[in-house]
């Protein structure tokens, strides 16, 4: 049991990357449909900046693993932000439509994954994951509450972390005011001295960068340093959590265990079609779609004026 919810929490901790940058990003009145392929960027600069790293030791005894950890976290967070500057500066600066951005930085993404991540050298890769999974205790022989709580890697507890000062940036600081103001009506933000295009860029390269952590956070983590190409996938469902938790990175901590269950269980039983339990976290997102608009109070809608490009001109 207590096994079972732990792959759990290590499978939500991808989503919740995906889900918290892209709430991010959509709080500024952007849908970014280009996050599974920055998911995919971030895992390819994770993966290099550790091949990077790994190169340059005669020996993978001399392996340090808090370096290999922050380099590694570091180069997914870069190349994750690269792929929000592509669609910042095609979406905010030449006003380009957002949704057919979005789905090429996505297609661009995953095939620059499969090219790049298959003609690397991935020597050090399950050596690196050890230290990427290591927790606050280690071992086999673990009470549930070390098994439960304290037994995850770095980026796990980086998840949460993000996901919590993400909640409380948005709802208690300043620059969360201003962000949400510029999703809701820019035009009124504009007018208030608020930089429509300077905060548009900047919650969509950060954004960017977190969601780029997933893709890290599956290669190391889940898949112990072994390169598989389904990240896109997971980008898919990180975006639907977005409307499952209501654009709250708080209430995405608890939807993306939810989502990180369904997927578990999928891969746990057997008997049952992985691909009909694979399609419950769409079909609970739908579920509360429709009760969100039949409720249709203004905390569980999407910022105003989310997919729509700001023209100055026209305020």
């Amino acid at each position: 049991m207590w096994i079972f919810l732990r792959k759990a929490v290590r499978l939500s901790a991808i989503y919740l990357y995906g889900a918290t940058g892209e709430i991010l990003t959509e709080k500024s009145g952007h849908l970014n449909l280009g996050t599974p392929g920055i998911m995919c960027m971030g895992a390819i600069g994770g993966c290099l900046g550790v091949r990077a790293y790994v190169g340059t030791l005669s020996s993978l005894a001399q392996m340090n693993g808090f370096a290999v950890v922050l380099i590694g976290i570091i180069c997914a967070f870069l190349f994750g932000m690269l792929g929000g500057l592509i669609y910042s500066f095609l979406t905010v600066t030449l006003r380009c439509n957002q949704n057919v951005t979005g789905l090429t930085l996505t297609t661009f993404g995953a095939g620059l994954m499969s090219f790049v991540l298959s003609s690397i050298d991935q020597t050090g890769f399950s050596e690196a994951s050890e230290y990427f999974r290591m927790g606050f205790v280690n071992g086999q022989d673990l009470d549930w509450f070390s098994t439960l709580f304290l037994n995850y890697g770095t980026l796990v507890y980086l998840a949460i972390a993000i996901a919590i000062i993400a909640a409380i940036v948005l709802k208690k600081t300043r620059t969360g005011l201003n962000l949400r103001a510029v999703g809701e009506n820019p035009a009124t933000a504009d007018a208030a001295g608020i930089s429509v295009g300077k905060y548009r860029y900047f919650a969509t390269l950060t954004g960017a960068g977190i969601a780029g952590l997933g893709g890290l956070c599956y290669i190391m983590d889940s898949l112990l340093g072994t390169i598989d190409y389904e990240v896109e996938a997971f980008g898919w469902i990180a975006v639907a959590l977005v409307i499952f938790s209501i654009w709250k990175p708080d209430l995405a901590i608890v939807g993306s265990l939810l989502f990180g269950i369904l997927l578990n269980a999928a891969d746990a039983m057997q008997i049952l079609n992985k691909g009909l339990i694979k399609t419950l976290p769409y079909v609970v997102t739908v579920i509360v779609l429709v009760i969100t608009s039949i409720i249709n109070k203004r905390e569980t809608q999407p910022p105003a004026a989310l997919g729509t490009s700001y023209f100055r001109e026209e305020r």
